[in-house]
Parts: C-alpha cells; sequence; structure tokens
C-alpha cells in the first residue's frame, strides 16, 4: 500500500509539473458551458463508464485524462501479453500498478513489479513482456494523439 501511494504522489507530481494554464481558459466547459475541446478530456472520467480500448494481442488500454501537454493511460496486460519494443517522440513514464513486468528500455532489460516506475525519454526503444498479469499506469507528455478516438 506505501508503494503505491508513492506511486500515486509521483504521478500527481509528475502531471502538475506538465499541465500549463490551459485547462483554467475561459473555454473550459465548467465554466462556460461550451463543448470541450478535442485536445483536452472531460475533468472526471470513471472507469466504469469508459470501455477497454485494444491495444495488441492481450491488451487494453483506458484514457483516464489529457490535455494537449499531457496524458495519463491505464494499460492492462495479459500474462505473455508483449508490449511490442517501439519509439516515439513523447516523454514517458510507468507506473507498475500491479504484476510483474520485463521491460527492456535502450537496450537494457530489467524485472518490475507493483511500486516500480520506468522512464523512458523521448525517441529511445522501449517495450515490454508481461510476466505475471498487471496493470501499467503510463504518463506522457505531451499527449498521445494517435491514442484518441474519433
Amino acid at each position: 500500500m506505501k508503494n503505491l501511494k508513492y506511486g500515486l504522489f509521483l504521478m500527481g507530481a509528475f502531471l502538475l509539473m506538465s499541465t500549463n494554464s490551459y485547462a483554467m481558459q475561459p473555454d473550459d466547459k465548467e465554466l462556460s458551458g461550451a463543448p470541450v475541446k478535442k485536445t483536452r478530456s472531460e475533468s472526471f472520467i470513471f472507469a466504469k463508464d469508459k470501455q477497454w480500448e485494444p491495444a495488441g494481442e492481450g491488451v487494453q488500454r483506458q484514457v483516464l485524462g489529457y490535455d494537449g501537454q499531457v496524458m495519463v493511460v491505464k494499460v492492462k496486460f495479459e500474462k505473455g501479453a508483449i508490449g511490442t519494443p517501439h519509439t516515439h517522440y513523447h516523454t514517458q513514464t510507468t507506473y507498475v500498478a500491479s504484476g510483474k513486468f520485463e521491460f527492456t528500455v535502450g537496450g537494457e532489460k530489467k524485472i518490475v513489479e507493483a511500486g516500480d516506475g520506468i522512464y523512458m525519454e523521448p525517441d529511445i526503444l522501449h517495450g515490454c513482456v508481461c510476466l505475471e498479469e498487471g496493470l501499467l499506469i503510463d504518463c506522457f507528455s505531451p499527449m498521445r494523439a494517435d491514442y484518441l478516438t474519433k
């Protein structure tokens, strides 16, 4: 429980550092009643109301909040599922909420489990193999526009 609280604290700190005043602009839905812009999520995202999206064989994700500067994504892995090695220009940090994974970042392999974190600098090759069914919390800056459905 202590690791989970620490991980959530770190995620919150990252979000605070990554956001700007965009979320408080007068065109914000809560302030003006205008529709939310595509570059910003609703203020509250309830997992029970959010569909899981396929993200590879044995992998599903839920986008839990974003604006142009930051995005948080919950990713569920079945045992044996592979997070295919890839690169992107986003800075990424990942919190292991549950399970066990073998991550490779820039050619370095490590086993991570609940409570651990991984940092991936922009354009570095990274991927994982799920060793025990688990859940990851990914945070991207800037947001991953390719994760948004139309």
